[in-house]
């Protein structure tokens, strides 16, 4: 550790944090990688200082260009996506293939994205057909959207990543989610990689909707006994609604676990790499009372689901 690194944990551990933030930015200023990192988090999340994603973003890609491995992920990762700032797929792409060379889940990503079909932008060439399975809402399916290799890669990005569903209450508390009793492992913007970023364009496509519509994919994780009670996923009085949902099932080696839309008296369980579309409100942009839906109780094994909230307009900033 950089000797002035450790004053900062040092000045931080005794209650000194203005003192310790201030040094930070001195290091940050002479380039030394961890604080470029670290104060880039900080702008990036907020709390020590006025959240910034952008100055964030910056940060990371100077964290980057000194050396850090973490940070060159994280810049690589932004670069395919665009997020607070510029987007470059070919650049991303680049950064990744040397990446590769030395870390071998880089490689996997890599490899992954080599045996897609995509474009010049990340997006697939082309879409196989759907199986609508229903006339009075939206509900399709596309069996096998997913390859299982790419199942597997995104079950392995999230298997490190699983917390308890959780919400806060009026007293800011974490408390136990009052519907969803699975773990849940987002995979957010700085560890979409390329391979991700891609698979989120597919979805894109699978919706009819755009890649910048939609909140980063969110990796369900059910054991026997847990489930998602009756829900709907459009939220009453939301500015951007939640439109569509895409959830893609991840394995098929468990019972239990289907998803059901009971008012339509509709009950699915997907194979693996399987996708399911649905709208989540009607010709108004309301809720529809047909959207309501639950995953059932796991019976036996282990369920895993990516899921993909559709916003109505661009979500990303």
């Amino acid at each position: 550790m950089h000797p002035g690194f450790a004053k900062v944990h040092e000045l931080a551990k005794t209650g000194r944090l203005d003192e310790a933030l201030d040094l930070l930015h001195e290091l940050a200023d002479d380039d030394e990688p961890e604080s470029l990192i670290t104060l880039g988090n900080f702008y990036w999340q907020g709390g020590p200082v006025e959240q910034d994603p952008v100055r964030g973003r910056a940060l990371f890609e100077r964290a980057a260009a000194a050396g850090h491995p973490l940070a060159q992920a994280f810049h690589t990762n932004l670069l395919a996506s665009g997020v607070f700032g510029t987007r470059d797929w070919p650049a991303a792409l680049a950064r990744l293939a040397v990446e590769a060379r030395s870390n071998p889940e880089r490689a996997q990503m890599l490899a992954a994205l080599q045996s897609m079909d995509v474009d010049e932008d990340g997006g697939p060439r082309t879409m196989p057909r759907y199986e609508s399975l229903c006339d009075e809402l939206e509900v399709r399916i596309y069996r096998g959207l997913f390859s299982s290799d790419e199942c597997r890669l995104v079950r392995a990005i999230a298997e490190p990543r699983y917390m308890r569903s959780v919400i806060h209450d009026a007293q800011g508390n974490e408390v136990p989610h009052p519907l969803r009793s699975s773990d849940g492992a987002p995979l957010h913007w700085l560890i979409e990689d390329p391979a991700i970023h891609a698979l989120n364009r597919r979805l894109a496509a699978a919706s009819n909707t755009l890649y910048d519509q939609a909140e980063p994919l969110l990796v369900l994780r059910y054991k026997p006994g847990q489930q998602y009670h009756r829900h709907f996923d459009a939220l009453a009085g939301l500015d951007n609604q939640r439109i569509k949902t895409a959830l893609v099932y991840l394995n098929e080696d468990y019972s239990g676990g289907e998803t059901e839309f009971s008012r339509l008296g509709l009950k699915i369980k997907g194979r693996s790499g399987d996708v399911l579309v649905f709208a989540n409100t009607d010709s108004s942009g309301q809720p529809h009372p047909l959207a309501e839906h639950a995953g059932l109780p796991v019976t036996s094994g282990t369920k895993y689901l990516g899921s993909r909230w559709i916003r109505e307009h661009r979500h990303l900033p």
